[in-house]
């Protein structure tokens, strides 16, 4: 019979579930975002572990239908793969996940959420079994590229899901925004010229300068601006992405690139990106499904190691 691994990720913004098998196929995928109170920019820690605790008995329990089969439970219990990274959102999976492994005696494996993230994506792509690629991970807290082990480029501020929610947040959208100003760059039909680049050097970025100019350019824009505003604000975004590629490709030599977090699951960064990076380079993007908080690379993960 097939081996099943149960995998656990409560981030700061979702609860996820996932069951896969022995062939990586995903039997089961619960990915819920927690419940934000209109007119907030967020939630605090222990509002999100609270959610979280809440909603876990009924989300796992469709997965343990399958008891009899999972030989193993999988979860994040951090956020990053380094000493002194914490959250305590995460706590409310790997409590979780510590109970369900002692009661089913299966063992118990413990990632990082990032390492999840990449999994998700690397797993389904071409670049399965190869070590020699570049990371993006961007989401609403983190803008990161990994090489290695070593964190190569990012932002020196804030993370590009900060800059599109508050941004969404001014425009009264509902938090977090970055799937409605996707599809809002996406329908405009021309873009405004009154930002200026995003500032790079040596492999990071500064984020907050392009959050200003957006933010004082939206106060001083008619409403039939504002579809405009938000593409170039995308463009803006998604050119600095591409030399944050171009360099590290330069610097370090690597030519493939894997991009995963809520953020790459636009759709106009995707679409920019394809059309503009050099002919020599590879890049791939998970499912748009799992480039967000997800449980499945966590669960990929345990069946792997």
């Amino acid at each position: 019979m097939d081996e099943l691994i149960l995998g656990i990720d409560t981030s700061n913004y979702r609860t996820s579930i996932a069951l896969v098998n022995g062939k990586g196929e995903i039997l089961y995928n619960y990915r819920e975002l927690l419940e934000v109170p209109e007119g907030k920019k967020g939630l605090r820690q222990s509002e999100a572990f609270f959610q979280h605790v809440m909603r876990l008995p009924d989300a796992v329990a469709p997965a343990l239908e399958y008891r009899d089969r999972i030989t193993c439970i999988s979860c994040s219990s951090r956020p990053r793969p380094r000493e002194g990274s914490y959250m305590p959102c995460f706590m409310a999976g790997e409590r979780m996940a510590r109970e369900l492994a002692a009661a089913l005696n299966v063992p118990l494996k413990e990632f990082s959420h990032q390492e999840g993230h990449m999994e998700a994506v690397k797993f389904f792509s071409p670049l399965r079994d190869d070590e020699d690629v570049a990371f993006f991970h961007f989401s609403g807290g983190t803008t990161e590229a990994v090489y290695g082990n070593e964190i190569v480029g990012g932002t020196l501020d804030i993370a590009f899901g900060q800059v599109l929610d508050r941004l969404g947040q001014k425009l009264g959208l509902s938090f977090p925004s970055g799937e409605e100003l996707d599809r809002i760059a996406m329908g405009a039909g021309t873009e405004t010229a009154v930002l200026k680049p995003v500032t790079f050097r040596n492999g990071y970025l500064n984020l907050s300068g392009i959050e200003t100019q957006s933010m004082r350019a939206l106060e001083a824009s008619e409403p039939g601006e504002q579809p405009g505003l938000v593409r170039e604000v995308f463009h803006k975004l998604a050119d600095s992405i591409l030399k944050m590629t171009e360099y590290l490709g330069k610097t370090l030599g690597v030519r493939k690139f894997i991009f995963a977090g809520g953020v790459s699951s636009s759709e106009y960064l995707r679409n920019y990106l394809k059309e503009n990076i050099p002919a020599d380079h590879v890049i791939v993007f998970g499912d748009p499904e799992l480039s967000g908080d997800n449980a499945v690379g966590v669960a990929l993960l345990g069946l792997r190691r």
